[in-house]
């Protein structure tokens, strides 16, 4: 993937993520270099610039003498890799590495080309910095998983290449690397940013998008196990309130269901007035989930595009100016949106497992087993989505409502962008599982409809669950196959098995 700095689509960034390389275009490097010789002509006039010749955060008004200049930046890089926890994964630290190429490919952070181009080895090289996940504030920038990454990069903590942890002096050694030796400014251009909050909030954009779109087929399939009807996706009632996402998901839940003969069977002469809301409603709620997801999306492909480090180097005029683009508020609230989308994904997927269940709302049988009683079929299935769905909602709590001063004071207001985003993975996994139950519950209800069939669409999507789980006559060990289904949903593979263009991000 070669980065085009403020030209990067989600798609892009989605690509990064997912293994593929990542390069600087050619035509970055010269604003690169003219970005670097306007810092050494600022070094040059000899007055105080924040973090170029004074020292950090409350102590800016302290001078450090032009000898120390190179200690100071190392300092910073050293004193501020005080992350903790487990190690941020693989694929969010090389996506964080990729955001900092993009933005100091903007030629406003005042590195040298040799910094920039480190970057570019080790992800070429697959050298990985182990970044704790834990310890940013989301404001300043990601200071400490960035200063892991930017320690890594001088030779200090510790790098992942082929699955084994090394001391970073020895990967660096082994890919045939020497250690950088930091100018004026670029410890703190490496610190400053929200690379690793952008990274996580864009990875669990990226699951949303996955498990969302699993959400509208086992929605479809839950109606047709349900012999719900099709009337409350009628274009006419989504047209009358003009939602966007609500449109286009009642045209998904309408296309997915064309077409079939259990919906025929039933459609004259049902005594059932309305559906349950779980079945009814679901234009409104993924539809409002979705026109969510697309906010969050406009306001992520912004930031992945901009610069977010301080102070700011405009090379025309030799001026570096202090700012707060490295407040990642944006970030924050952003992931605080795609937290309540999981969460709602989730939660309306756990209410037609429910539904499904309960023979008095379904009319199969209980449990959905042929022998209930002897067999307790998907009772616990449900316990566990409903579990799931409990859980994510005392993650859903924003965090971007949260602050707690930092630095003396001197950094009083923080977004809290960072573990905003970070849970979302998990969030992502819970939901997955949440819809894995309901493709297992939905089949389950359908096969009791035999020899009826569905549409071809979701006959496909039957097909593509029973190649990997069969039919639940008799209980047997329900784990595997939970894990079985939740995987389809995880890796996409349910919606690429669909022949039905879903709506999503784009």
């Amino acid at each position: 993937m070669i980065i085009e700095p403020g030209h990067m689509t989600l798609a892009d960034w989605r690509e990064i993520y997912e293994g593929a390389s990542a390069e600087l275009s050619a035509g970055a490097w010269s604003a690169i270099d003219a970005s670097a010789a306007a810092v050494a002509r600022i070094v040059a006039k000899g007055a105080p610039v924040y973090g170029i010749n004074t020292g950090f955060g409350k102590l800016a008004s302290v001078r450090i003498a032009d000898d120390d200049l190179a200690t100071l930046q190392r300092n910073i890089v050293l004193s501020h890799a005080a992350g903790t926890g487990a190690p941020s994964p693989t694929p969010i630290v090389r996506l964080m590495m990729a955001l900092k190429l993009a933005s100091f490919g903007m030629g406003a952070s005042g590195v040298q080309r040799e910094t920039v181009a480190m970057i570019e080895a080790m992800l070429a090289k697959g050298l990985t910095p182990v970044v704790p996940s834990q310890g940013s504030v989301g404001a300043s920038g990601d200071l400490a998983p960035l200063a892991h990454m930017a320690a890594a990069m001088i030779g200090v903590g510790a790098i992942e290449v082929g699955g084994t942890t090394l001391p970073a002096a020895d990967a660096l050694a082994q890919a045939g690397l020497a250690p950088l030796d930091l100018g004026p400014k670029e410890g703190l251009a490496l610190l400053n940013g929200t690379q690793f909050s952008a990274a996580n909030a864009l990875a669990g954009l990226f699951r949303a998008e996955t498990v969302f779109r699993s959400a509208l087929i086992t929605g479809a399939l839950s109606t047709e196990a349900a012999k719900g009807s099709d009337a409350p996706f009628d274009a006419r009632i989504h047209a009358l309130r003009g939602h966007t996402g609500q449109r286009e998901v009642g045209d998904a839940l309408r296309t997915l269901m064309a077409g079939s003969a259990i919906r025929a069977s039933h459609a004259v002469d049902d005594p059932r007035v309305q559906d349950p809301y779980c079945l009814r409603c679901q234009p409104q709620v993924m539809g409002a989930v979705l026109d969510l997801l697309r906010q969050a999306a406009t306001t992520l492909g912004i930031e992945a595009n901009g610069v977010s480090d301080n102070p700011l180097i405009f090379a025309d005029s030799d001026e570096a100016l202090s700012g707060g683009n490295f407040h990642a508020e944006p970030v924050a609230f952003t992931a605080d949106m795609i937290a309540m989308a999981l969460c709602e994904i989730g939660s309306i997927s756990e209410r037609r497992i429910a539904m499904l269940v309960d023979p008095a709302l379904s009319g199969l049988p209980a449990f959905l087993t042929p022998r209930p009683g002897l067999n307790s079929g998907f009772m616990i299935p449900q316990v566990t989505a409903a579990a799931l769905v409990s859980e994510n909602k005392q993650r859903a709590y924003p965090a971007s409502v949260d602050s707690i001063p930092t630095s003396a004071n001197q950094e009083d207001h923080v977004s809290m962008a960072a573990h905003g985003a970070r849970r979302l993975l998990e969030m992502a996994d819970n939901v997955s599982a949440v819809i894995g139950i309901e493709l297992l519950a939905a089949c389950q209800g359908i096969d009791f409809h035999a020899p009826l069939k569905s549409s071809d669409a979701l006959e496909a999507a039957h097909k593509h669950l029973r190649t990997e789980v069969p039919t639940l006559e008799d209980d047997r060990h329900f784990h595997p196959d939970m894990e079985a289904a939740t995987a389809l949903i995880r890796s996409g593979s349910l919606v690429a098995a669909v022949p039905a263009d879903l709506p999503g991000l784009a």
